[in-house]
């Protein structure tokens, strides 16, 4: 078992198809486990993982701390990806504001992020959320000065709209685009996201491919999920709405149980079949070794529109965030 590696973009970067998302080690979904984080990160390195990804803001800070401990020993063999602006963080990791895309905040960003990493260049950085007060291609134009200096070699973007993919790819070539994208989450099919990035040669990356845990068919109750766990505050999640969707996961379930793969692997393999680049997240080796066996499965037209059809674009019910979450996307 070993995942296959694509080019990400048009600027050169090569990664494995399939990496790995690390947001859940330090932030988010529970208790921490670092020993066991560890173990994964090295096990997917094992696997033929390349692309590992997280950001100053998951923890904050003590994500990037972790994976650059981690990834110490290999730091040639992989692709390392984080991000800035997704918050405005002061020097102790508070929280100070909203995206912040700042010439002069990007410069310390990236300084930081080089610290905690252990490292003297980020793979792929990505500007996590896009600030409304300033000018993409002011922040990007920065970025494009960080990448002639060598402390960054390729750019991306977060939960951007076509429109600014377009004028950030204009101040500095962009790399890759990342947004949330999976059988319950398609809103980059018809924004114009997907047009602009296949029009311009930009690679896509996919985080939360298995809808933040809900398409592995394994999570039916909020009693599973540790008080801590944000999801027990997500519009989707919520209630009725979680009631529904979990309807919808019934027909994956059903469509699984004839392939003999698990709800989660086909959830995986629609996303990679779509050509793009997933990170889905764990912090488990159990459930990353169940994820990179979806990269070998090739699943034939019927089974793709198959899985389509059960899980409509629209059929999804509640916001992927808060309020406040959402007004950071731009859709």
């Amino acid at each position: 078992m070993s995942v296959r590696t694509h080019q990400v973009g048009s600027q050169g970067l090569i990664t494995s198809v399939e990496g790995l998302g690390t947001m859940g080690m330090t932030a988010m979904y529970g208790t921490r486990d670092d020993a066991g984080s560890v173990d994964t990160i090295h096990r997917a390195i094992e696997l033929g993982v390349t692309l590992f990804d997280t950001a100053d803001m998951y923890g904050p800070f003590t994500g990037e701390e972790l994976v650059g401990r981690a990834i110490a020993a290999h730091r040639d063999d992989i692709v390392l990806a984080t991000k800035f602006g997704g918050v405005t963080l002061d020097e102790t990791g508070k929280i100070v504001g909203g995206p912040n895309g700042r010439p002069e905040y990007v410069r310390r960003a990236v300084e930081g992020s080089l610290r905690r990493l252990g490292t003297d260049r980020i793979d792929l950085y990505y500007q996590h959320r896009v600030d409304p007060t300033v000018p993409v291609a002011e922040t990007f134009g920065t970025l494009g000065d960080l990448v002639a200096e060598g402390k960054v070699r390729y750019l991306g973007i977060s939960e951007a709209s076509a429109e600014t993919i377009r004028e950030a790819h204009a101040a500095a070539p962009l790399t890759a685009v990342q947004s949330e994208y999976s059988l319950f989450t398609r809103t980059v099919e018809t924004n114009g996201v997907f047009d602009a990035v296949r029009e311009l040669g930009i690679g896509f990356v996919a985080y939360s491919p298995l809808g933040r845990g809900i398409l592995t068919g394994g999570l039916r109750s909020l009693d599973e999920l540790p008080e801590s766990d944000w999801r027990r505050s997500a519009p989707r999640f919520d209630g009725d709405n979680f009631a529904h969707n979990l309807t919808l996961v019934d027909r994956l379930w059903a469509i699984a149980e004839k392939s003999g793969a698990t709800p989660g692997q086909l959830a995986l393999a629609w996303v990679l079949a779509q050509g793009v680049t997933a990170i889905p997240g764990t912090k488990r080796r159990a459930y990353l070794e169940e994820n990179i066996a979806a990269s070998e499965l090739s699943l034939g037209s019927d089974v793709l529109s198959a899985l389509s059809e059960a899980i409509p674009a629209g059929e999804v019910v509640g916001e992927r965030y808060s309020p406040l979450g959402m007004k950071a996307i731009q859709e």
